[in-house]
């Protein structure tokens, strides 16, 4: 077996317990985007780019009390990734969290791709699934959930990095746009 798929079955078993829209599917959809995203990204090293995907939310601090990449380094440092990848796709894992890094663009082609591997998941179709399991995870009111496309999810199409991610949010922003306008019609809103 080799390491993606070594990686993908260990997110799947460390993902086993969550479907609030930070579970295995999740990540896999990331890993995929990442891995198109990569082939087109100037400098790229697509091995990094797919296992910061994988593991960029392995120690996600809303599912995990890890610090340093512990879960990520652990599986790493068990499946034989020399260090110096290790530490790459460490950098590039960090630079994902949109909380955390708001206004700030990854400083390596890996870090890009997989920040709008992640941010594209949270547009479009799946983006608006995503966002109510959450809040229906969280006992969050529908309310919650819509302020959140316009605290968050309308805000991602212009924090995009690469060109085939931005090219790829353009559809997914117009999804959620739709689907704000047909909840508001819909609501009274």
């Amino acid at each position: 077996m080799d390491l993606i798929e070594e990686t993908k079955d260990y997110i799947r078993e460390l993902f086993r317990e969550n479907a609030g829209g930070h579970d295995a599917g999740h990540t896999l959809r990331v890993w995929r985007t990442a891995k198109m995203l990569a082939a087109e990204e100037p400098g790229c090293d697509p091995m990094t780019a797919e296992l910061a995907a994988l593991l960029h939310d392995a120690d996600d601090y809303k599912l995990f009390q890890t610090e340093n990449n512990a879960n990520a380094r652990a599986f790493m440092a068990s499946h034989g990734v020399p260090q110096e990848m290790a530490e790459r796709v460490c950098a590039a894992v960090n630079a994902v969290s949109f909380s955390k890094n708001r206004g700030r663009a990854p400083d390596t082609p890996e870090g890009r791709v997989v920040q709008d591997a992640d941010r594209l998941d949270a547009m479009g179709a799946v983006g608006i699934a995503r966002t109510f399991a959450f809040g229906g995870e969280h006992g969050r009111p529908i309310e919650d959930s819509i302020r959140h496309f316009h605290e968050k999810l309308l805000l991602l199409k212009g924090l995009m990095n690469t060109d085939a991610g931005k090219r790829m949010a353009e559809k997914r922003h117009a999804v959620l746009e739709e689907f704000l306008r047909e909840y508001e019609e819909e609501a009274g809103s």
